[in-house]
């Protein structure tokens, strides 16, 4: 059985940082890319980051410069170390992975083809 366990939420002041961590384990996650979507009250699941098995990145526009994602590929292990963080950055963090065996090229990240999620992990940033 697949699980992804994220940990490391909380509060913490605009300004501040946090690292999330999400732990996986069930099958061997060497074709599969991890990272990270975000779920605020009324809105959309977004994307934030994503990282490779080879340690290439991708990072949201909303984002980048501030949040750092990173993998220890032998403790299946993604990491999001959030710095600066802002009152709009107040969401649950989910963590996700995706097969990459069978795409040829890297797409963005969309909700719809992920294969596995982990449960969240609530982030608020006070004022």
């Amino acid at each position: 059985q697949v699980q992804l366990v994220e940990s490391g939420g909380g509060l913490v002041q605009a300004g501040g940082s946090l690292r999330l961590s999400c732990a996986a384990s069930g099958r061997t996650f060497t074709s599969y890319s991890m990272g990270w979507f975000r779920q605020a009250p009324g809105k959309e699941r977004e994307f934030v980051a994503a990282i490779r098995w080879s340690g290439i990145t991708y990072t949201a526009g909303s984002v980048a410069g501030r949040f750092t994602i990173s993998r220890d590929n032998a403790n299946n292990t993604v990491y999001l170390q959030m710095n600066s963080l802002k009152p709009e950055d107040t969401a649950s963090y989910y963590c996700a992975a995706r097969d990459e065996t069978y795409r040829s090229s890297w797409s963005p990240y969309q909700s719809y083809d992920i294969n596995y999620w982990g449960q969240g992990t609530q982030v608020t940033v006070s004022s």
